[in-house]
């Protein structure tokens, strides 16, 4: 019975959001944007995690706590949105004990069914942000806030107006433009956090090279993203959107340089065959290593091998 009541409750329609929340019924079955200032109690919280089958954008008034990025630092407090693409956990212990944020101002609502035929369906997937943690949040300043604001009054407007033959090209549009201030206000947030990103980006440099001189490539392999953004307590889509404003590299690319890099030592230092070289470095295939040295070098290894000679 314990075991049970710790598996995620599963919303598949924005009805059972509703319902579970002790919401009005919503206004459209695809789309849903509940303005908590206008409601007359709080809504109701379950008191279990659950998981939705459609996006959640959500605007807290407020974020009183200090979001894991590597070491506690953070922006602003006055504000900030929270995404979550269909199929996250929501209300995970974890992100009650790293942030602790107010009932929200605002909390979109998308079915993926309401973005189908139209370019945002595929575009919407391309925003990383919606696989961020719940501690990294995006923090606003009372002036991004105030776009953000505009863009939610808008939309509301809209759904609460007549439906017509524009309704939902007027919606799609609305949460284009949020997206995209949103993906340039995280990109102001990794600038402003610049120190503490350089912080993190030493850290990860020390990980990679324990994990080599350590040999644990022999038994585990390639270092994954995974791997690194457990070790840095952040999430895999955060590092790579970190790693791509501090070097214009994602994580994957640069476990590839670092690969690159131990390579070139190898092959220049010790007399161990190219498929001894791949094999410490955690390849399972030599001709995988191979092909990685030459797209990145444009020389295979035993021709850098010999041209260092």
């Amino acid at each position: 019975m314990k075991k049970e009541e710790n598996i995620p409750y599963k919303f598949d329609s924005l009805s059972d959001v509703h319902r579970a929340f002790g919401l009005p019924k919503p206004l459209h079955p695809l789309i849903s944007l509940i303005d908590n200032t206008k409601l007359p109690v709080e809504p109701n919280r379950p008191q279990h995690s659950h998981v939705l089958t459609f996006y959640k954008i959500a605007l807290k008034g407020k974020l009183n706590g200090k979001l894991r990025y590597g070491q506690t630092y953070y922006d602003f407090d006055e504000g900030g949105l929270l995404f979550a693409a269909p199929g996250q956990i929501i209300g995970h212990p974890s992100d009650d004990a790293n942030l602790n944020a107010s009932s929200s101002v605002f909390t979109l609502l998308i079915h993926p069914d309401f973005l189908l035929n139209f370019p945002l369906a595929k575009k919407i997937k391309q925003y990383g942000f919606f696989s961020y943690s719940a501690n990294e949040a995006l923090h606003l300043s009372d002036q991004e806030k105030a776009v953000i604001l505009s863009i939610f009054n808008i939309m509301n407007q809209e759904l609460q107006s007549r439906i017509d033959e524009f309704s939902q090209d007027v919606v799609l549009s609305q949460i284009e433009l949020l997206l995209n201030y949103a993906n340039r206000f995280y990109k102001r947030q990794f600038i402003t956090r610049k120190v503490s990103g350089s912080n993190l980006l030493q850290k990860l440099e020390e990980i990679l090279d324990e994990y080599f001189h350590s040999e644990k490539s022999l038994s585990q392999g390639i270092p994954t993203v995974q791997f690194l953004s457990d070790n840095l307590n952040i999430s895999a889509s955060y590092l790579s959107d970190m790693l791509r404003s501090l070097t214009g590299q994602n994580a994957q690319q640069h476990i590839h340089q670092k690969l690159i890099e131990k390579a070139k030592e190898k092959l220049a230092t010790t007399s161990l065959s190219v498929s001894e070289v791949a094999y410490e470095l955690g390849f399972e295939h030599p001709q995988s290593f191979s092909k990685l040295f030459k797209t990145k070098t444009k020389l295979s290894p035993s021709e850098f091998r010999q041209s260092f000679n």
